[in-house]
């Protein structure tokens, strides 16, 4: 499985992550596009960043809600929010081509992600905003038990996606993501640890009803905030080298 991490979330004088030492132990990155973090700087040093290391760049979209940190949901009709998306992966399409590197992939950020895999009108608006963008584009989502029907939902706007599973995150019996707002929806260490071993070697986690749950997931969110946190991707890239 390949890791991926929210990168370029910081604005202005306010820094979030450690994207430099996070950037070197990553295949993926989901850069911000200014509507939840990030800014024209931040954009250009972290997508500089992610050249350097051979980093497979991704736009990393929200809800226009930079006060918030786009995980609050928004009402917005079908057409606002692909015209949202739209500008948001062009700004990181555009910074990229400057910078040399090429745009592959889309995931969006916070409420909007939550959102898509719990309302399939929203999923759909999403797929049907990059099927209309002008570039060969993936879409990264949650792996679900909905798996292979989510594919052929995509594929009838031949659109490709990638399936995402989270190392530090408790899965609800459903197989979505519990609200941070919920007791325990942030794994300890031993617990991130604990489910990336699952879904290294046998591709499920354990739900918060204690259920076992397959997931086709290839790729793993992993989080660099803080220099704990970089310890636990290298501890992440060792299992999941070892299962290899």
């Amino acid at each position: 499985m390949l890791l991926n991490c929210d990168l370029g979330e910081s604005f202005g004088a306010w820094e979030m992550g450690l994207d430099s030492e996070v950037m070197p132990h990553i295949d993926m990155a989901n850069i911000a596009c200014g509507f939840h973090g990030g800014d024209p700087s931040v954009l250009a040093n972290t997508l500089e960043l992610a050249k350097l290391h051979n980093v497979t760049i991704g736009a990393h979209p929200s809800y226009p809600d930079l006060q918030g940190f786009g995980r609050r949901s928004l009402n917005m009709s079908r057409q606002e929010l692909i015209h949202c998306m739209h500008y948001q992966i062009a700004a990181v399409e555009g910074m990229a081509r400057v910078a040399g590197v090429t745009l592959s992939y889309v995931k969006p950020h916070g409420a909007l992600y939550n959102d898509m895999m719990r309302n399939e009108q929203i999923l759909t608006t999403l797929i049907e905003a990059i099927s209309l963008y002008p570039s060969d584009l993936k879409l990264m989502i949650l792996a679900t038990a909905q798996a292979e029907y989510h594919k052929s939902l995509a594929k009838q706007y031949d659109v490709a996606l990638i399936m995402e599973a989270f190392a530090d995150r408790l899965y609800t019996d459903e197989g979505l993501l519990t609200p941070r707002s919920k007791p325990n929806a942030v794994h300890s260490e031993a617990k991130l640890i604990e489910q990336v071993q699952h879904l290294a070697h046998r591709s499920c986690v354990v739900t918060a009803g204690g259920q076992t749950l397959s997931l086709p997931a290839q790729t793993l969110c992993v989080h660099g905030d803080n220099q704990t946190a970089i310890a636990q991707i290298k501890q992440i890239k060792a299992i999941l080298s070892g299962a290899n």
